[in-house]
């Protein structure tokens, strides 16, 4: 059975979530509920959930912030984020920090089970297709000091900006442009330009893979306004054009 922890600081959708959803019939069972990012975190370290179905505006902690601790801590579980803002930065953010899907509240219980069964179907899949190039994981970063960690985080941040450059980021670290290409290269293995666009490829996945957003609004999104290079660095980094994640994974 897959393990599910719900996340949300409203008790009539978090006991809708609970109770509106056969997850018996989808082989999953729901082992814990938690009202705020905080007690999440710590429910989520406690039982090693599969799948965490989180709100992203709640107090003491929001989902984002609960999202990239996890992250931190290298937790490996699949997430369904749930909000009302229907700003695409909001849904753009919680996917950049791990989640499969995202959800508009209201929902209907039929929207949730749909994107339960299509975290499920990763699941299943996951080594099948062709991994997309990935940014360091949380505990290669961390591995990672001084000023290569320092672009890699303005990098996260900025991903989007059309004119960031390696040129950018070294100004905003105040070293210059090859101190800082010499510490990256020997500190990770490839050039801040290759990251920079393994990282912003990896995100265009993701959003991608919701199978909601259009090749043109997930490359916008990555800082890219030429779509068809876009799609073309895409498909030369992935081995699959736009077009054929979104049909595999939505």
């Amino acid at each position: 059975m897959i393990r599910v922890l719900v996340v949300d600081d409203e008790p009539l959708v978090r006991r809708g979530i609970v109770m509106g959803v056969d997850w018996t019939a989808l082989s999953c069972e729901v082992v814990g509920e938690a009202a705020n990012g905080e007690e999440g975190l710590a429910l989520a370290r406690k039982l090693a959930p599969d799948l965490i179905i989180t709100d992203i505006r709640m107090p003491k902690m929001d989902g984002i912030e609960m999202m990239n601790a996890l992250r931190g801590e290298d937790c490996r579980a699949h997430c369904i984020v749930l909000t009302a803002h229907s700003d695409f930065e909001y849904a753009r953010s919680a996917l950049l920090f791990g989640a499969d899907d995202y959800l508009l509240k209201p929902f209907h219980d039929q929207e949730l089970t749909h994107a339960v069964l299509r975290v499920c179907r990763r699941m299943r899949e996951q080594g099948a297709q062709t991994p997309a190039p990935q940014p360091a994981s949380p505990a290669e970063q961390r591995a990672v000091s001084g000023y290569a960690r320092e672009a890699m985080a303005y990098i996260a941040a900025h991903d989007a900006d059309e004119d960031i450059s390696i040129a950018l980021i070294a100004a905003h670290l105040n070293v210059s442009e090859g101190h800082l290409s010499h510490v990256f290269k020997k500190q990770t293995g490839t050039t801040v330009t290759g990251y920079l666009t393994q990282y912003r490829i990896r995100m265009a996945m993701k959003l991608l893979s919701t199978g909601r957003v259009k090749v043109y609004e997930a490359a916008a999104a990555v800082g890219y306004k030429d779509v068809a290079y876009f799609s073309s660095t895409f498909k030369k980094l992935t081995g699959l054009s736009p077009s054929e994640v979104q049909e595999q994974r939505a």
